[in-house]
């Protein structure tokens, strides 16, 4: 049995890739058999990024199809986008098709299985990644039905099906060796190509992947236990001196720490709250947290306990302890020029790396929070720096 296991040294590593990058188990691949080597490729018809339809026949003069799963919310799959883009381009004047199928359903997938992304696996999100990051390659979507998906069996993303001119698969497994470029030995992918571009047999025909397991339709319900749990959690909500706001801006905690000031009278706070708790509860299992400071008077305390139980804020919750809401924002920053919502990112040593009043833009806020967020490897981080493109 092909076995992938899982690296042992992961305890600085996103806790999507410590629960989900894991050996390829035989329940697993019982389920949803691997496409045995030899066999044709499924037709398919599946939307597009870029808004068109993507039929197997609109790639039948290719003397190659390349057919890799990948995704938007797997860490390794993000990384491994710049390789995927740099085969298309290599391999594209010699006739060969290099396209990209997300095979997840979105349903299936946690929140906090979302903690090294900045969006989940839809249509409407691979078209953000797609133009954040400019790939170039056909990326569709199989989500809906995972039609495509069932018939090959993709264990993880990325997972790389190769067929021939008759279309017949000649190899299926990992695009190389190790997701950090620096360790790469083997590139079997390329390696397989090269072969049946010269019309020799491939030397490696099946290789273990490594990656975010498949999210599958049947794991829907494990997501909807998750949000239950999540929505059974208590919440609290504490009252806050000017000390206690002196404090939190010096940022104790040892954590990327967001703070979110909002007031139940303001519009935008309540729209953007939802989001806020989201984003908490994407990135909490890392090193991160999240305080909301209302800046509603004291004796408004029922009405905010109201709105936060209602939107299962369980993050810590404050709520200004004076009157004097000028004095409790100058506390926290001398420079707020007192608009709500006003939302602060806080590294773990005190430096603010993001401060914005007014609407928020949640992209940018999320790759912030990535690209500031501890890795034990810092391709994760980098991945989000601006510029970095494939």
């Amino acid at each position: 049995m092909r076995a992938n296991w899982l690296e042992r040294s992961v305890r600085n590593i996103p806790r999507a890739l410590a629960m989900l990058a894991f050996a390829i188990s035989a329940s697993a691949q019982t389920a949803h058999p691997i496409l045995p080597i030899g066999s044709p490729a499924p037709d398919f018809s599946l939307p597009g990024a870029d808004g068109k339809i993507h039929k197997l026949s609109d790639y039948s003069a290719s003397p190659i199809l390349v057919i890799i799963f990948t995704c938007n919310h797997c860490p390794i799959a993000s990384i491994y986008e710049t390789r995927i883009q740099k085969l298309a381009d290599d391999y594209g004047p010699k006739g060969v098709a290099v396209v990209a199928i997300q095979p997840n359903d979105p349903e299936a997938i946690r929140v906090d299985e979302l903690d090294s992304a900045d969006t989940s696996d839809s249509l409407d999100e691979m078209k953000i990644r797609v133009e954040y990051k400019q790939l170039r390659y056909p990326y569709l979507y199989d989500g809906e039905t995972q039609s495509v998906a069932r018939a090959l069996g993709p264990q993880a993303t990325p997972h790389v099906f190769i067929f021939d001119k008759d279309r017949k698969l000649r190899y299926e497994g990992r695009i190389d060796n190790s997701y950090r470029q620096e360790l790469v030995k083997t590139e079997d992918a390329r390696n397989a190509i090269d072969a049946l571009l010269a019309g020799t047999p491939v030397p490696v025909a099946e290789t273990g992947v490594f990656g975010c397991s498949t999210k599958w339709k049947e794991k829907q319900a494990n997501r909807i236990a998750d949000m239950k749990k999540i929505e059974a959690e208590p919440v609290r909500l504490e009252m806050a001196s000017a000390e206690d706001l002196k404090k939190l801006r010096s940022n104790p905690t040892g954590k990327l720490l967001l703070v979110s000031f909002w007031a139940t009278w303001c519009g935008p706070c309540v729209h953007e709250f939802p989001d806020i708790e989201t984003t908490y509860r994407m990135y909490r299992v890392r090193d991160f947290d999240l305080v909301t400071v209302a800046t509603n008077m004291p004796d408004e305390k029922d009405g905010v306990l109201r709105m936060l139980e209602k939107q299962h804020a369980s993050s810590r919750n404050l709520l200004f302890g004076s009157d004097d809401t000028y004095a409790l924002q100058a506390a926290f920053d001398p420079q707020w020029k007192s608009a709500v919502p006003y939302t602060v990112l806080i590294a773990p040593d005190g430096k603010i790396v993001y401060a914005h009043q007014g609407d928020i833009d949640f992209l940018e806020l999320r790759r912030t929070i990535l690209a500031n967020l501890r890795a034990g490897y810092l391709g994760f981080q980098k991945y989000w720096t601006a510029g970095n493109q494939p």
